[in-house]
């Protein structure tokens, strides 16, 4: 690998261990994060890239986000023993670490206490949409979102769409400042992709791709192992170009 892009929920600490690592292995690290954000039909993923990583706004607006996770996991780890299944919000908390705390760090805790074989398992049974321990989340708007990374001279793209990228959405992400459709995923076969990229062309957009990895196994086809998935370097080189347009605009 040439590059990654380290885009965590919700937070951009772990981006300074990840550049000292990348330095020593000869891979450069672009820095990110991964906002959840609400739209027409439910929640979608927002990836921004190349974001400073102390900025006081940015922060201010993740801590918000990470104490709106936390009251959700304690929300879900509530439903899980009025289920039978009860863990300790401190066990879901030792599985996130220093990182913001998520549903799969309650699958792990899961998966330790011996209620469920594996993380797929924990999701299939328990916090998914329409099981017994799935609380929704609060979500920031997309318009606040895209603006925030734009101020930032990041760049934004919409991730993991598949069947969700109809052309008046994608229309509709446009003119909310959303920059590119993350192209290649995962989630994405040969059609989808080639749809999104004539999508994201149509629109004056840019394409990424990322293996949406998260550290453990697949679930359901939608995550990949870091480098198993190609993303042509051409990507990379456009949204960073974008970038480097923002910052010298933003001079003038």
């Amino acid at each position: 690998m040439k590059a990654i892009a380290l885009t965590d929920h919700d937070t951009l600490d772990g981006i300074a261990a990840a550049t000292r690592a990348g330095e020593q292995l000869e891979v450069r690290v672009v820095g990110g994060c991964e906002f959840s954000v609400g739209v027409t039909w439910g929640e979608m993923h927002l990836l921004g890239y190349f974001l400073p990583p102390r900025d006081p706004d940015l922060q201010d607006f993740l801590n918000q986000q990470r104490a709106m996770r936390l009251r959700r996991a304690r929300a879900i780890v509530a439903r899980l023993s009025r289920v039978g299944a009860a863990i300790d919000i401190e066990d879901v908390l030792a599985q996130a670490g220093d990182g913001s705390v998520g549903r799969p760090h309650v699958a792990r805790a899961l998966v330790k206490a011996g209620f469920v074989s594996d993380v797929d398992a924990a999701f299939d049974k328990y916090l998914a949409a329409g099981r017994p321990a799935f609380v929704r989340k609060d979500l920031a708007s997309l318009d606040r979102v895209a603006s925030l990374v734009r101020e930032l001279n990041g760049v934004t793209s919409a991730a993991h769409l598949a069947q969700r990228a109809t052309p008046s959405f994608v229309d509709e992400l446009r003119r909310a400042g959303v920059d590119a459709l993350e192209v290649l995923h995962p989630a994405h076969d040969d059609a989808t992709s080639a749809r999104l990229d004539a999508l994201a062309s149509r629109n004056g957009m840019l394409a990424t791709g990322g293996s949406d990895w998260h550290g453990d196994g697949t679930m359901d086809g939608s995550r990949a192992r870091i480098g198993s998935l190609h993303v042509p370097e051409i990507y990379l080189e456009a949204i960073e170009r974008l970038h480097h347009e923002r910052i010298r605009a933003a001079k003038v």
